[in-house]
């Protein structure tokens, strides 16, 4: 499970609404026939019009500077294994979407009129989305780089020949572009894979967008607090702040699997990625303790993340430390920026 938070942009090319982000999730819909589309949601209402979600987000936006944020994006990417638990995709999604909001809001260490934050405090949609494309920070895209940009190379020696600006042999270079494309690590069926390509298999995912604001548009509730749960005193008060992002994510993991009935591996748990990140020597020990068939199973999980292909177990954690931790740490950190979880 892959779990983001990303604020909204801000600056010079993007827009101080909402407009453009639905937009965007709108996407997939273009074309499809009335039945198929998938509707914005909400807690309580389904098939929510994007018009009526950039009108509640940009109207509950009160006393926020122009320079902040006026609603957080979040992605919830469940794996291949996880996907494979549902029944069906698109309700399934919608109804672990409205749990999931429940521990979001449960993660925040604030209070409104001297009470904890309930769900009917945020104002959020969400949108399941089935497709993908690969995009530039994708590993495969980085590790099929150098081949792109020989490809590009050749054609354009290819092109300067055609214009009469160069001289050389058309059919030489082709052969070559050809070996290339055979050549790039990662393919798709039977083609280098570029940036754009649609992914294949099951794609499902969650979008959605929660406003700063409560939905009394009176408090300001940030995911991107920087404050895990502590007080300050303001005007007098004291006033509880923060956002949990462990609490949640480790939330997340556990509703899932409650809901779904899902038997998590240890290579998909978010305390494992985390120990990876703080002591990898921790994460090893652990992982070479676990049973033989699970520990096959974590294997085979981490290099399906984009991490290599181990050839072999080393019978010694020093030895697995030396062959992948680089590796590894590469793929975590990715994880790591982007806030999200697991695999």
């Amino acid at each position: 499970m892959y779990i983001t938070i990303t604020p909204q942009k801000l600056g010079g090319t993007y827009s101080q609404g909402s407009a453009d982000f639905v937009g965007y999730l709108e996407k997939e819909n273009q074309g499809l026939e009335q039945q198929d589309v998938e509707h914005f949601f909400n807690q309580y209402g389904d098939e929510i019009s994007a018009e009526e979600v950039v009108k509640e987000i940009d109207g509950n936006t009160a006393k926020l500077k122009k320079k902040e944020p006026k609603f957080y994006s979040i992605t919830v990417s469940p794996s291949k294994y996880e996907l494979r638990k549902l029944q069906n995709n698109s309700q399934d999604l919608k109804t672990y979407t409205r749990e999931l909001m429940k521990d979001y809001v449960a993660s925040f260490n604030r209070e409104i009129n001297g009470r904890p934050i309930s769900i009917d405090d945020i104002k959020y949609y969400a949108k399941i989305e089935h497709q993908r494309a690969f995009k530039g920070t994708d590993f495969q895209i980085k590790e099929n780089q150098p081949y792109a940009t020989k490809i590009l190379q050749l054609k354009t020696e290819i092109q300067n020949v055609q214009d009469g600006r160069a001289e050389g042999n058309i059919k030489k270079m082709n052969r070559e572009i050809a070996k290339l494309e055979r050549q790039a690590p990662h393919q798709q069926n039977g083609k280098r894979i570029v940036q754009g390509m649609a992914k294949d298999g099951n794609q499902s995912h969650i979008h959605i967008i929660v406003s700063r604001k409560d939905a009394s548009n009176s408090v300001s509730l940030s995911p991107g607090s920087k404050h895990k749960a502590s007080e300050v005193e303001m005007h007098g008060k004291k006033v509880k702040r923060g956002f949990d992002r462990d609490t949640f994510f480790a939330k997340a993991e556990k509703t899932f699997d409650t809901k779904f009935g899902y038997k998590r591996n240890f290579a998909e748990t978010y305390k494992a990625r985390k120990d990876f990140v703080k002591n990898p020597n921790l994460y090893f020990a652990a992982l070479m303790k676990l049973p033989a068939n699970e520990k096959a199973l974590a294997f085979k999980m981490i290099t399906k993340t984009g991490l290599p292909v181990i050839p072999s177990i080393p019978v010694s954690q020093a030895q697995i430390a030396l062959r992948v931790f680089k590796r590894l740490r590469r793929g975590a950190e990715i994880a790591i920026k982007s806030s999200s979880i697991g695999i």
